[in-house]
């Protein structure tokens, strides 16, 4: 959690201060607002390192058994994760884009190009939280199927990380669409009120296409918790 505010936060603010003459200058080809959360990107490995050993920890020292005993409907223990998880990191994760606003707006506005707390820069603040929530919850769900902390990290930051830019190099629009429907990529634009790829879905349509592919993963992992034997 640490990780993840100082990064969130402190990426922002170092981006923020590095770039503010060059996107106060006519010669800037991205908008601020493209940096206002850039911390943001970098913080959710540390979602993933939450939501994942918010799971396997438990499978790794045999805890499970217990949560299984004291809780015999695991479904009900899939829930209670998921709560507990997706609850603390939105609001962590929505404060530290709120401090990460703060510490690079001060640069961008020293510049005369800050950033009114307002509109889709507001909404980043929270879509910030939401992206890194449900993300966490994936991690969690993949750490469920997997039962096992390596393999469930490597396979969530893989598919934001390494295949979610990669599907960019299939040409054509087959390959634009699915980089856009990426779980990585599709919820581009509620975290950043304006995102580096212009191709990129809109927030709220982007968002729910990512819900939907994390709720297919999470439902299969509560099927599978509640077929296996541990």
């Amino acid at each position: 959690m640490a990780a993840l505010v100082v990064l969130g936060a402190g990426l922002t603010t170092v981006i923020c201060w590095g770039n503010a003459d060059w996107l106060a200058s006519d010669e800037a080809d991205e908008s601020a607002a493209s940096f206002i959360t850039w911390g943001m990107m970098i913080a959710q490995v540390c979602a993933v390192i939450v939501g994942a050993l918010a799971v396997t920890s438990e499978y790794g020292s045999g805890m499970i058994r217990t949560s299984f005993a004291a809780v015999p409907k695991r479904g009900t223990v899939f829930l209670a994760k998921a709560v507990v998880v997706c609850s603390v990191l939105f609001v962590v994760s929505t404060l530290t884009a709120l401090l990460g606003y703060v510490g690079g707006n001060y640069f961008l506005d020293r510049e005369g190009i800050g950033l009114a707390l307002e509109g889709p820069v507001a909404r980043s603040m929270y879509g910030s939280g939401l992206y890194i929530a449900t993300l966490a919850l994936l991690a969690m769900s993949v750490g469920f199927l997997v039962r096992h902390t390596a393999a469930a990290i490597s396979i969530v930051l893989a598919t934001v990380f390494v295949v979610g830019t990669m599907v960019m190099l299939i040409p054509g629009e087959l390959g634009e669409w699915i980089a856009k429907l990426m779980p990585g990529n599709a919820a581009d634009s509620l975290v950043s009120p304006v995102s580096f790829n212009p191709n990129s879905l809109d927030a709220w349509t982007g968002y729910g296409v990512m819900l939907a592919e994390v709720g297919v993963v999470s439902a299969l992992a509560w099927w599978l918790l509640t077929k296996r034997d541990v």
